[in-house]
């Protein structure tokens, strides 16, 4: 009655003895989802409107939706309101209609940068990491209400509207935060005006004033990203600054003699890897860089270029190639936890003197590209008739001038339509003022706020299955391959809830898994939990894990 007036301004928590209860193995990373943070939103959102499910409650709620793979409030139409809500305490979980109402409701305090930010320093505080990966993701948009910029799909090879981000991961994956691009900038423009002074002002740097002011080579922080960041005039601007940065080289047409690679063996999650490796110093565009260079066994020659100067060359390689590890990360939340959809569709103007590339003068490089691609083949084509004229009869020859002229036609006839484009290309801008466009075509952005808001929930998510996973298949020879499916076998078994309000327990009674090994593993990982003692949110009921059998 008091939800129904508004005037509860607390969810009651009250756990009932249940069997059989579906997603039970959930409740075993709730220590790990208070570990990577979860509940510091308490930090920076306000108290929702009374109601029967308030800010605790909807923030739980959706951390246990997206462990269990219900993507998004939608798919809660298919889920079994009251057994879910076994979960959390509660009678039921809220309906879909419900759920939205309180994500919208917290998305207009607009606290995710906020959030975020927090969540990033003490990540970054705790792993004591100093290399950033960097990486852009598009989120294609197929709506009609907002017109975004054009963006490159790779893996659909096509230009698509949609929104850009730019994630920044560590070694492993694993995500410290996410800066989301307006209209349709690139990887350096982002590094240049906003992921490089996002970690300068608010990660935590474990290098010391004084650790920099005694060794001149020593970085602050070193980033990794792949070509698209490519500028080295940048790259000497950054280490003016003491930022070191790792990438790929472009446009590398040299060989080095096979003499200069040497065998460098390194383990890296109980495997053996070996590379051949060189490095020697160069210099581009007046920028002193080291230069590493990995050979196949087919003799081809990957260079990657870098400013740290304290990294081994072995170690260089290594944090190159396990960029990886964030595409990985990319492929395993778009297919588990639904990353590329977006949620909110609010669409929002642009300020009016952000500049963006004229979509006018886009078009137009279009239209040359194509055109360069014709002549291009034409005198591929024009050679092999000329070298044909050469090697064949004398009676093919006049056959053959037809086939030269008509081709040299072709070829001048795009030459001089190519001039035509050229010029028209003049007369625009490369460059224009989101003002200057005309109104049809003129760009806007989708508000992601929202969006960035559960980004952030399946960033604390995933770091605790990480976590949970790496744990629980400590024993695991292959456990790279298995432990994610483990911990997902782990997440969607069933399980017992029995409070115990006299011992202030809440025991978690795990049924049996699939084989007598993951049985043993998760034994293992209950004693592990125990010791936690972690406190159920908004109860005084300590989990106690334990195998039913």
């Amino acid at each position: 009655m008091q939800a129904y007036r508004r005037k509860l301004e607390k969810t009651p928590i009250q756990f009932v003895a249940s069997e059989c209860v579906d997603y039970g193995g959930v409740l075993f990373l709730l220590p790990f989802l208070m570990s990577a943070g979860l509940l510091s939103y308490q930090n920076h959102y306000q108290a929702l409107n009374p109601g029967y499910y308030d800010l605790d409650i909807t923030i739980l709620s959706l951390a246990f939706m997206y462990l269990c793979r219900i993507k998004n409030p939608e798919q809660l139409k298919h889920v079994s309101p009251g057994e879910f809500g076994k979960l959390l305490g509660l009678d039921r979980i809220a309906e879909t209609k419900t759920l939205r109402e309180k994500i919208n409701e917290i998305v207009e305090q607009r606290k995710s940068r906020e959030w975020n930010k927090d969540l990033a320093h003490q990540w970054v505080k705790e792993e004591e990491n100093t290399i950033f990966y960097v990486d852009g993701h598009v989120k294609v948009y197929s709506g009609y209400a907002a017109n975004l910029g054009k963006k490159h799909i790779s893996k659909l090879k096509l230009c698509l509207p949609g929104v850009m981000e730019f994630w920044i991961n560590n070694s492993q994956g694993m995500p410290y935060f996410v800066v989301t691009g307006e209209v349709n900038e690139k990887l350096q423009e982002m590094l240049q005006t906003k992921i490089v002074k996002e970690l300068k002002e608010n990660i935590s740097i474990s290098v010391s004033e004084a650790d920099l002011a005694a060794d001149p080579d020593l970085p602050i922080f070193t980033l990794v990203f792949d070509r698209e960041g490519y500028s080295p005039e940048y790259f000497g601007e950054l280490w003016k600054e003491r930022i070191a940065v790792i990438t790929y080289r472009k446009r590398v047409k040299d060989l080095w003699a096979e003499t200069d690679f040497t065998t460098q063996t390194i383990e890296i999650d109980e495997n053996i890897i070996t590379m051949e490796l060189a490095e020697k110093e160069i210099e581009l565009n007046g920028v002193t860089l080291r230069e590493v260079r990995k050979k196949t066994q087919d003799g081809h020659q990957t260079s990657i270029i870098t400013t740290n100067k304290k990294l081994s060359l072995l170690l260089i390689a290594v944090h190159m190639f396990s960029r990886w590890a964030q595409e990985n990360y990319f492929k395993y939340l778009i297919q588990e936890y639904d990353l590329d959809r977006i949620v909110h569709y609010v669409v929002n103007k642009i300020e009016d003197e952000v500049q963006v590339v004229n979509p006018i003068y886009s078009k137009l490089t279009n239209i040359l590209k194509k055109i360069r691609e014709k002549i291009s083949r034409r005198q591929a084509n024009l050679y092999q008739v000329i070298h044909e004229n050469i090697s064949e009869n004398a009676d093919k020859t006049e056959a053959n001038l037809k086939k030269q002229i008509t081709i040299k036609a072709e070829i001048k006839k795009l030459e001089k339509e190519e001039n035509e484009f050229i010029t028209q290309r003049k007369e625009h801008n490369y460059k224009i003022k989101i003002k200057d466009m005309d109104e049809k075509i003129r760009y806007s952005k989708i508000d992601i706020e929202s969006k960035h808001f559960q980004n952030i929930i399946k960033m604390i998510c995933y770091r605790a299955e990480t976590n949970f996973a790496m744990l629980l298949a400590i024993d695991y020879k292959q456990k790279i391959n298995q432990m994610r499916a483990l911990a997902k076998s782990l997440i969607f078994a069933k399980a017992n809830i029995i409070p115990n309000e006299k011992d202030k327990l809440l025991v978690v009674e795990l049924y049996s898994l699939a084989t007598p090994r993951d049985n043993l593993a998760a034994k293992q990982i209950c004693e592990v939990l125990n010791e936690t003692e972690t406190i159920f949110p908004g109860t005084d009921l300590k989990l106690f894990y334990k195998i039913a059998t």
